[in-house]
């Protein structure tokens, strides 16, 4: 090699002093020229070339906002909220792509045997399900991580849970347009579905976030059961007198849960 950088320039080129075109020409020697690295090295200041491999690495360990994360971001999410909001459980493409099929195979049985009851049972059961999972240190892997996040743990209760229901919700409600015979009757789980979420919120400040879920899901069910011996009638929680009690107890179950809302700073799910 016949040509080397002048350690002048060399020194530019350690204070990004360097202009182009000498600039572009240092880069791509220096790069294969072990001599002028040696004399680049011992021209450059080992205080700011530490300072750039502290700054290199903390860019390298720095986590990477997935897609979502970025979405929220861009239209006004803040940026802890984000990370929280996409760290739910029940966001995970397992957990989606099980609800949807569940939902999907539900459709299709009732297609097939003409009983729409079966879905208004189910439906409900799913946001029930999913803000059950979406907090607690049994089933939430990030539990350890949110729990020192700086937040309440109502709000961070409140985030977990409008993730859980927008996912859920919005499956059911696909499947619900998949029968379109029914009418305005295919929407008839969405009211009993905020009544079980907001039930078993409240329950959980006093059962836990399993046990309290759980009982409100298992009085559904025994409710659903019951109304399968009679299946010539629709089922009452789907009249609206049925559906009056449900919006009754949602917003019940609501007030009660605001109420309680500090215990959730209390305790530790």
């Amino acid at each position: 090699m016949t040509w080397h950088v002048a350690e002048e320039d060399l020194r530019a080129y350690a204070r990004g002093e360097l202009a182009p075109p000498l600039l572009w020409s240092a880069d791509t020697h220096v790069g294969s020229c072990t001599d002028c690295r040696a004399v680049l090295a011992s021209v450059s200041d080992p205080v700011a070339l530490d300072a750039g491999w502290e700054r290199l690495d903390a860019e390298l360990d720095a986590p990477r906002p997935g897609l979502g994360e970025r979405l929220l971001t861009r239209v006004g999410v803040a940026e802890p909220t984000a990370r929280l909001l996409t760290a739910t459980p029940v966001l995970r493409r397992s957990w989606l792509a099980s609800v949807a099929f569940v939902l999907a195979a539900t459709v299709l049985v009732v297609h097939a045997v003409d009983a729409p009851a079966l879905f208004l049972a189910l439906a409900p059961l799913l946001p029930l399900a999913a803000v059950a999972l979406s907090y607690g240190p049994v089933l939430d892997p990030t539990y350890e991580i949110a729990a020192v996040a700086p937040t309440h743990g109502f709000r961070l209760l409140m985030i977990r849970t409008v993730a859980a229901l927008t996912a859920s919700l919005g499956l059911n409600c696909l499947a619900a347009l998949a029968l379109p015979g029914y009418g305005l009757l295919a929407f008839g789980w969405l009211l009993p579905a905020l009544a079980l979420t907001a039930a078993g919120l409240a329950l959980s400040v006093r059962l836990g976030p399993l046990l309290g879920p759980g009982l409100v899901g298992g009085a559904w069910t025994a409710l659903m059961a019951v109304a399968a011996m009679h299946p010539a009638h629709t089922p009452a929680a789907f009249t609206t007198a049925g559906q009056s009690v449900a919006a009754a107890l949602a917003a019940l179950a609501t007030v009660l849960l605001h109420q309680v809302r500090d215990r959730f700073d209390a305790k530790p799910y």
